[in-house]
């Protein structure tokens, strides 16, 4: 467990996945809205199996004692990362990829849809660039086409 001033980090246990569906289903809502892609949405009880949640280390953030955020990954991707939008602008998106990082061994990649500007700022802030945009079918959804940034961060030189 790690926390960072009010932001406790500490591995996802089964009781939270209701939270993390609060979570989830309003924050996706806005990210899909920003890439023009709300008839995309899926909630989080359906998506997490479709696109394999648990197969991801996958951590929690509380703010002030409540599950306000979280994260998912592998050694060399971050694939899930969400906060509840009434908490946004308060470092837990921040605090969640620093954490995440601290964990990552390898290049870390990163797909974020196209249009979501804020994710492209806060992923940039931690080095990730841009380096390569694909359009492909989503992932859970294939029914819609989608277009991504692949955002890539090399560890720093030891």
């Amino acid at each position: 467990m790690k926390e960072t001033n009010s932001i406790l980090i500490r591995p996802y246990e089964q009781r939270d996945f209701e939270r993390l569906c609060q979570i989830h289903d309003p924050a996706r809502e806005k990210e899909l809205a920003l890439a023009k892609l709300t008839d995309a949405f899926v909630p989080l009880n359906i998506a997490a199996e479709r696109e394999g949640l648990f197969d991801y280390q996958l951590y929690v953030a509380e703010y002030q004692g409540i599950v306000a955020g979280f994260v998912a990954f592998t050694e060399d991707e971050l694939a899930w990362l969400y906060v509840d939008v009434a908490f946004s602008h308060r470092g837990i998106g921040s605090s969640l990829v620093r954490f995440a990082l601290t964990r990552m061994t390898s290049d870390v990649s990163i797909e974020v849809l196209s249009g979501n500007l804020p994710a492209i700022a806060l992923y940039t802030g931690f080095g990730f660039e841009i380096c390569q945009t694909l359009t492909g079918v989503m992932p859970g959804n294939e029914v819609f086409s989608v277009t991504v940034h692949v955002m890539r961060r090399s560890p720093a030189p030891t």
